[in-house]
């Protein structure tokens, strides 16, 4: 399983978006802008459900997911499986983040990931190379 280090730690709390991809049962890929994220541990994503509709229907077809995330020339792609939370301690964590920056914010759920690949988007020898 791959940990998500101090570096990306930093990274996915800098950027404001990230982008999360999905497949549905036919492979069909879906990429949406994430305005709402939090690393829950070293080998643990959360992001906000407020508009999913094609990702929530692929993440119950195919629940393998990707998140890709950059600042200038520094970038990773993390791969895992989602799951789906519409009530609990994880989402009541999604709801306040989103309320906070948004009184009139209504959030769905929220999109757990496990990571358990990360590879190198950086541009230079290593992009592409899985992070050991």
């Amino acid at each position: 399983m791959a940990k998500i280090n101090e570096e990306m730690k930093t990274l996915l709390n800098e950027v404001p978006i990230c982008v999360f991809a999905t497949a549905d049962e036919n492979g069909i890929p879906n990429a949406v802008p994430i305005h709402y994220s939090k690393i829950m541990d070293d080998s643990k994503i959360m992001l906000v459900d407020n508009f999913m509709k094609k990702t929530l229907h692929n993440i119950n077809t195919n629940p393998n997911v990707s998140i890709s995330v950059w600042k200038g020339k520094t970038g990773y792609q993390f791969k895992g499986r989602a799951s789906v939370e519409t009530s609990g301690a994880n989402f009541d964590l999604g709801k306040e983040m989103v309320l906070k920056n948004n009184p009139k914010g209504n959030p769905k759920g929220v999109v757990i990931i496990d990571i358990d690949s990360i590879y190198i988007t950086s541009p230079g020898p290593e992009a592409g190379n899985k992070v050991k």
